[in-house]
């Protein structure tokens, strides 16, 4: 029986040098990693393809590869479903550029989420501009061989995608061969949704996870939330997803000033948590 493995990430080293998380994901013994679009370690708008390049060799030389790349477009004026049309085409734009990137660095992914319409409209109105921006954006991505996975988001992040099975119907309205799914498990948990309506409603379009404990919101790290990771761990083993998984941690802003140990804490317990038997995770 596979099972998915745990990938480095960035999230909570933005106020390190980008070349301590290349060392402290590697000397965690991690091969691949969702490199989180963020300045100043890779602000999408400003990398250029040399730069891009230069990140993968910086990469490569510690043993790691890019998995996915995740720009940042929750906190930044990032809105594919903007009602704004400058704003929305700067918004597609950004992640065109992102499919570039992505080509560069050697990443299989590319994370979206759906933006979201002014409160008040119709939500099928957000919706469609979502879709026809999704469409876009992964028709651009298949020419250069990335594969884009959509994330829905909480209910404060965004009015037009929030469940698995509101995310299973903009795959199929998108139709896009090369557009796979997302699950957040702080996400799923605020959605009242487990594993399992994830997989009843997607299959194996769910392609990327982000595996994260919370109460049930906050990113937080595994220990630090209510969020039952054995119970996940097991429905992951049970339908077979052998994807990869990252610890998208942001709590409270202070994982940031000292993040190895809270990676290493996570690691620690997603080992803890694996029922007997199950193939190990965290495997290189």
């Amino acid at each position: 029986m596979s099972f998915p493995r745990i990938t480095g990430s960035n999230f909570s080293y933005q106020h390190l040098p980008f070349d301590r998380f290349l060392d402290d994901a590697a000397d965690l013994g991690r091969e691949e990693v969702e490199l989180w679009g963020v300045a100043p370690h890779f602000h999408v708008p400003w990398v250029s393809d040399a730069e891009a390049r230069a990140v993968r060799r910086r990469a490569a030389s510690r043993g790691l590869r890019v998995r996915c790349l995740t720009p940042e477009q929750v906190m930044y004026p990032v809105n594919i479903a903007s009602p704004d049309t400058r704003l929305r085409a700067a918004s597609i734009a950004m992640f065109r550029r992102a499919a570039e990137l992505c080509a560069e660095l050697g990443a299989e992914l590319l994370l979206l989420t759906p933006g979201r319409g002014f409160e008040g409209e119709p939500v099928e109105t957000g919706l469609r501009r979502s879709a026809d921006a999704l469409a876009e954006i992964a028709a651009y991505a298949a020419g250069f061989g990335v594969t884009c996975v959509l994330e829905p988001l909480q209910r404060v992040e965004s009015n037009l995608l929030n469940d698995s099975r509101a995310l299973a119907r903009m795959l199929d309205e998108v139709g896009a061969p090369n557009l796979g799914a997302v699950l957040d498990t702080v996400g799923m948990a605020v959605a009242g949704e487990g594993v399992d309506d994830y997989f009843d409603a997607l299959g194996d379009r769910v392609r990327h996870v982000h595996l994260i404990d919370g109460r049930p919101a906050g990113h937080l790290a595994w220990g630090d939330g209510e969020l039952p990771l054995a119970d996940y761990l097991a429905a992951f083993a049970r339908r077979g997803y052998d994807g990869h998984m990252t610890f998208e941690l942001f709590g409270d802003g202070t994982y940031a000033f000292a993040p190895r140990p809270v990676v290493e804490r996570c690691l620690t317990a997603v080992r803890d948590a694996l029922a007997p038997g199950t193939p190990d995770p965290l495997r290189t």
